[in-house]
């Protein structure tokens, strides 16, 4: 009986061992890619930006006139207007080296600022559509929210509360719009909000 188990413990240890060893070199192909793409980064030189999808907040199709005494409401139209003098590009789900290798190293930082800008307006977007939709201005969040849809936000709220909205008007295909525009994220946050929406409204 001792022998059976024991030549299933070695069989055991020896796939493990060989498991790891595959694992350990796949992990160091991928270390080594890594640094020559970013040892090919640093070396481009700097690019034009004007082909950047430059984002300008729309101020005549949004709601500015609606619940301004709420304290976040106002709040959020004056971020957003701070916002409106300044780049904003979304560049969500870029990594730095693959934004080096495209407009080169010299411009990571203002591509930042840009990406960070691009942050701020979409939480400040959604805060803005929340306190509408609280209010029960839903019309008037929907608005928000869709400009948000249209920058390529990947907050899951802003697809939720914009399926919630539309199904309460019975368009079902605006919420296969919105599973398209999901799909279609380059975003870690694309799953799980194409998944929901989708068992949500079948």
């Amino acid at each position: 009986m001792k022998f059976p188990f024991l030549a299933s413990c070695i069989l055991f240890i020896l796939v493990l061992t060989r498991a790891i060893r595959i694992s350990r070199r796949k992990q160091g192909a991928e270390e080594e890619s890594f640094w020559d793409r970013e040892a090919k980064a640093n070396s481009v030189r700097k690019k034009s930006l004007d082909s950047l999808d430059y984002i300008q907040i729309p101020f005549d199709r949004l709601p500015t006139g609606t619940r301004t005494e709420d304290p976040a409401v106002a709040e959020s139209l004056r971020i957003l207007r701070d916002l409106s003098t300044q780049k904003i590009v979304n560049l969500t789900g870029y990594t730095n080296t693959e934004l080096k290798l495209e407009y080169g190293t010299a411009n990571i930082t203002v591509l930042s600022e840009y990406d960070q800008n691009y942050t701020v307006l979409a939480r400040t977007l959604q805060t803005w559509a929340d306190a509408l939709w609280e209010a029960g201005c839903r019309e008037e969040a929907a608005a928000v929210l869709e400009f948000a849809l249209e920058t390529r936000s990947d907050i899951s709220r802003t697809y939720y509360r914009l399926a919630e909205y539309y199904s309460s008007r019975g368009d079902s295909a605006r919420i296969r719009d919105l599973i398209s525009a999901a799909e279609n994220l380059r975003s870690s946050n694309k799953n799980i909000i194409v998944r929901t929406l989708k068992k949500s409204y079948p």
